[in-house]
């Protein structure tokens, strides 16, 4: 799917998917999840949900506080209950902090956010 013209567009114009003729939700979403109650470096829990998010095909980035997971909103959902329930599913209380950007029309965010930022920034020197 290509990006709209116009960034600033209050509304976008919805795509559907050719497949199933459903509306395409595009969603970039910021996920944490974690395990409470085993010890002071959680970094072997939380590699397990990041492989979870990393093993479904969609795009994705790790940093040090959050993983960056792109696609359809339903997409995204299914991805962090998934990668949630690796840990819960062992009996962990499982904690998840999850923010979405939710921007039909636009595909591609997860790396055209940083771009556009880098150039805005490159252009004050």
């Amino acid at each position: 799917m290509s990006n709209p013209t116009n960034r600033n567009a209050v509304k976008q114009t919805v795509p559907t998917d050719p497949e199933t003729g459903k509306p395409y939700i595009n969603t970039v979403a910021a996920v944490a999840i974690a395990p409470s109650g085993t010890g002071s470096e959680a970094s072997e829990y939380v590699a397990q949900a990041v492989n979870v998010i990393r093993e479904s095909g969609l795009p994705n980035e790790t940093n040090a506080m959050f993983t960056n997971i792109e696609g359809d909103l339903d997409d995204v959902l299914k991805t962090v209950r998934d990668a949630t329930m690796v840990l819960a599913e062992q009996g962990y209380r499982t904690g998840v902090t999850l923010k979405l950007d939710i921007r039909p029309g636009f595909s591609g965010q997860i790396k055209e956010k940083q771009k556009l930022v880098d150039e805005i920034l490159s252009q004050t020197k």
